[in-house]
């Protein structure tokens, strides 16, 4: 069954000057969770931010209302491990990351899982979900790309629409509370898409920050949710 649906502005869009003013606008502007990108010009070809801008940053991961905002960390990096720690002690609520860049992935999951945060595991678009099968009991979250990680700004890629169609068939099968979460190209003009092909949370970069009114986006963004069946 699915889940609410969750907004989670991507903070790699974001203006890097102002990251902590950005985070507090755009969960002024109604986005549920904000997306960190971690990359570490090894597993993918770009260098961004670490445990310490986390650190920093979680302070203003503030709903309007005074709740805390998830901070939703999205490790692209190889090895896993260590960078994974450094990140629950920053702060993270949920961490997820690429199954090919983890030597054990069930231990890197219990890993996550006993330092007090979510775990999820991140499917690129030719990556089969084949392990899904395996560790679908300990998962919090699957993230689908539906662009190659390494760079914002990104096309959709069609065919993540056919692995969120059976990657919700996993998590139904399962009757575990596992939300599904894309991440890549997501706008206005496709989200429904997406949510109709079984995707509960949604990454949007460019498409927020990269607009003058963040608020406008993400109502339009809720207002095509609303209509997905």
């Amino acid at each position: 069954m699915k889940q609410s649906n969750v907004i989670a502005p991507s903070i790699l869009s974001a203006d890097f000057a102002r990251l902590g003013d950005e985070v507090c606008a755009v969960l002024a502007a109604g986005a549920d969770w904000v997306h960190f990108d971690v990359m570490d010009n090894h597993y993918v070809p770009n260098l961004t931010i670490g445990p310490m801008v986390a650190q920093a940053l979680k302070p203003h991961c503030r709903k309007p209302d005074g709740s805390a905002a998830t901070l939703d960390v999205h490790l692209m990096v190889q090895p896993v491990d260590a960078l994974a720690e450094a990140f629950a002690r920053a702060g993270a609520d949920v961490i997820s990351f690429h199954p090919e860049a983890s030597a054990h992935i069930d231990r890197t999951l219990q890993l996550i899982q006993s330092a007090g945060c979510k775990a999820g595991l991140v499917f690129n678009p030719a990556t089969p979900l084949d392990v899904l099968e395996w560790e679908i009991e300990r998962l919090d979250l699957v993230l689908i790309m539906a662009v190659n990680p390494g760079f914002g700004g990104q096309g959709f890629i069609d065919s993540a629409l056919r692995k969120l169609e059976q990657a919700r068939r996993i998590i139904d099968a399962s009757g575990r509370a596992i939300r599904l979460e894309v991440d890549g190209g997501i706008k206005v003009d496709n989200i429904r898409r997406a949510a109709a092909a079984g995707a509960d949370t949604f990454v949007a970069g460019s498409a927020i920050f990269g607009q003058p009114d963040y608020a406008a986006v993400v109502a339009a963004m809720r207002q095509q949710l609303a209509g997905a069946h």
